[in-house]
């Protein structure tokens, strides 16, 4: 039997794939020739992702909690997997030689938080259900780029289990999180509350920006 909510989230994820050109940096740690300072440049910008989009994923919970249960109930998920992949980052930016003090003194890059501006963005004006859409589509890019470093960071890097643990956790598919989006589409589609070609829209600046994440990181401004 054909379920509609989930036909739609794997056509949308098909659909907003990145062209594998546009990461260039990921193929880098892959094959072990990006230097450890790009790494530790990553870590510290997810210290300032992490948190953003955590409060961005509460502040579509509590938006959500009344018209739109499902949805909360995706929100609630994601800010907690942000609590779980912010305690396992520390471990991964120490590996990467960065101490509190680096944490405290460190700018962050534009280019590299242009995403959580838009998920902040996200928070405030759009669609809950439309915000499923989109986010799910772009947390299988970002799941597929977090497998291929958790590997290259063993194999080519000499890092332990507990400082991967931050891409092992995102790289590990959540069967509750795909039965939560799914619901909350659903719940959304019989409302008749999901614009889908607005959640495209959405999905699509979103690749874009983890795009220019992984750029700037790759080439840095002097």
């Amino acid at each position: 039997m054909r379920h509609p909510a989930r036909d739609l989230l794997t056509t949308t994820t098909a659909n907003l794939a990145p062209d594998p050109r546009s990461n260039a940096l990921v193929p880098r740690i892959a094959d072990g020739t990006a230097p450890l300072t790009t790494l530790a440049a990553l870590a510290l910008e997810q210290t300032w992702v992490i948190p953003a989009d955590r409060r961005a994923f509460e502040h579509l919970a509590e938006r959500s909690r009344v018209r739109d249960p499902e949805a909360a109930a995706f929100f609630i998920t994601l800010a907690e997997g942000e609590v779980l992949a912010g305690e396992r980052l520390v471990a991964f930016a120490r590996a990467c030689g960065v101490d509190e003090a680096g944490e405290a003194s460190y700018e962050p890059l534009p280019g590299c938080q242009a995403y959580p501006a838009y998920v902040a963005w996200l928070a405030l004006n759009a669609s809950p259900a439309d915000v499923v859409l989109a986010l799910t589509a772009n947390f299988s890019a970002w799941g597929g780029y977090c497998a291929t470093i958790a590997e290259a960071l063993r194999a080519h890097y000499g890092f332990t289990e507990e400082a991967c643990a931050f891409f092992d956790f995102f790289a590990e598919p959540s069967p509750e999180l795909d039965t939560l989006a799914t619901a909350a589409v659903q719940a959304a589609l019989d409302a008749g509350r999901l614009d889908e070609k607005r959640a495209h829209e959405h999905g699509r600046l979103l690749q874009v920006y983890e795009a220019m994440f992984w750029s700037t990181l790759g080439d840095p401004p002097s």
